[in-house]
């Protein structure tokens, strides 16, 4: 199913329905401020079996939590006061940044050194949609794993993956994945150069 969305003010009507899904057990997909991603509730195991399945990756594969905002991250990643300025000066924005889990992070979701990775997009339907869910989204680029390109034609999206109950369409998305930086040490180093700046990451 396809849902234009308006992407400077999302329709809280499309937004409740996504998050509904959500709720439901469905794998979405939205528009972020890099790519388009697919994403399900993190509270659903078998949401998340099917989100691997839809990508296609190995439970090895560790997805993204994208939270609303800087105080959700405290609940799932420890973060201490120089992680904080860090996160607190970048984000929103366009990076992923692996910290430590805590206790609130499933196993399934964990790499073997118990870190997790965590987003907070600089986009308003995603931070409408992870505010209208309370919780945040398991979220993955909209690709296949191990795909040079994202995809980044929410009709070709629909019509690809079946699999996906909802696409949000807020037109073309970008070909850009995000910066991701270990920040579960300070100081942070650079996994992978990505949209955002890097200048002053660490």
């Amino acid at each position: 199913m396809l849902v234009a969305i308006n992407t400077e003010h999302p329709e809280p009507r499309k937004i409740a329905q996504a998050a509904a899904a959500l709720r439901a057990g469905e794998i979405i997909a939205y528009p972020t401020d890099t790519t388009y991603a697919f994403g399900c509730d993190l509270r659903n195991k078998k949401a998340i079996d099917r989100l691997y399945e839809i990508k296609r990756a190995p439970k090895t594969h560790q997805f993204s939590f994208v939270c609303p905002d800087l105080s959700e991250i405290a609940k799932y990643a420890v973060v201490e006061n120089a992680q904080y300025r860090v996160l607190k000066h970048h984000l929103p924005g366009p990076y992923t940044f692996i910290l430590e889990a805590t206790r609130e992070v499933p196993k399934l979701l964990q790499n073997k050194k118990k870190q997790v990775g965590l987003r907070v997009p600089d986009h308003p339907v995603i931070h409408a949609l992870a505010a209208e869910l309370g919780a945040p989204i398991l979220s993955t680029t909209a690709q296949i794993h191990g795909s040079d390109t994202p995809e980044v034609d929410p009709h070709e999206i629909a019509e690809k993956f079946p699999g996906v109950f909802l696409v949000l369409d807020g037109g073309a998305g970008g070909l850009i994945g995000t910066t991701i930086v270990d920040l579960s040490q300070i100081p942070g180093t650079i996994v992978r150069e990505g949209a955002g700046p890097i200048d002053d990451l660490v």
